[in-house]
């Protein structure tokens, strides 16, 4: 399963099936466009992790970049811009946060995808839902409370199975402890949305500790779900990736690597402090 999702906007079939052959050694799915407007329906419909936009297209490569930009949901995605030619200038390159440049080959491309890698997870752990099962509760006031158990949880909220009947928008209390915790998270939050058998609740209002924590969590769920195909790229020495994430143990009962590990290496190459 993919660790993140990237639109990739290009006309030329031989552009698409090299970036794409590039951003799925890296978990990344694209998401292929060959037309403008069917791109910028995509922005605002889906999020992304990063938009990578060739610049053959001419203006409406322009056009894409700016709705990047403008998309609520999609404004902090990295860009990456696929060079036109030299008449295209430098305005469409600085619209973007890389640039792979023509010809392309697959060395080429990962050399760019590889340093740009820490901004892509970052922004996934952003939107990331991490799908657990743990007990909530549910302080209402003047109600009495709503035992349930979650679905899944990210950042800034959780979506947890119910058939209790709530109230969109209404304030409450939201009390949960993640596995390993011993203290509970206590959150101000509000309900956001209501479904047939389950609810989602956003975190108004988390402690600074908490919510660090919460985010470190998450953080290492996410490493958790790398794949260890690209986990063992950051641990070959000739690999230019910002911080190599740990290196590989011995298990002396398997025989094995274990899983990798290293948690600040990984902080680091998403420039999480």
């Amino acid at each position: 399963m993919a660790i993140a999702l990237a639109l990739l906007v290009s006309a030329d079939p031989v552009t698409i099936q090299q970036c794409s052959r590039a951003l799925q050694e890296f978990s990344i799915s694209p998401d292929v466009c060959q037309e403008a407007a069917s791109a910028v329906h995509l922005l605002n419909r889906r999020k992304f992790d990063a938009v990578i936009v060739d610049l053959q297209l001419g203006e409406p490569a322009g056009l894409i970049l700016d709705e990047v930009h403008l998309s609520p949901s999609n404004r902090t995605a990295v860009t990456f811009a696929i060079s036109g030619s030299a008449a295209e200038g430098t305005d469409l390159r600085k619209r973007s946060e890389f640039v792979f440049e023509r010809p392309l080959s697959a060395k080429s491309i990962r050399s760019i995808l590889k340093p740009a890698y820490g901004l892509i997870l970052r922004e996934r752990l952003r939107y990331y839902r991490c799908s657990i099962s743990i007990p909530v509760t549910i302080l209402r006031r003047n109600m009495p409370e709503v035992h349930c158990h979650s679905l899944n949880i990210s950042a800034g909220g959780m979506a947890v199975s119910t058939f209790v009947p709530l109230n969109a928008g209404e304030d409450v209390q939201v009390q949960f402890t993640l596995p390993g915790n011993k203290v509970p998270f206590m959150a101000e939050s509000t309900i956001c949305w209501l479904k047939t058998g389950s609810l989602g609740v956003r975190l108004v209002s988390l402690s600074p500790e908490d919510k660090s924590e919460l985010q470190e969590w998450l953080s290492r769920k996410l490493e958790e779900a790398l794949p260890e195909s690209l986990a063992r790229q950051f641990q070959r020495p000739e690999s230019s990736f910002i911080a190599p994430l740990g290196g590989a143990k011995q298990d002396k009962k398997m025989g094995g690597p274990k899983r990798w590990s290293g948690r600040e290496q990984f902080k680091k190459l998403m420039h999480l402090h």
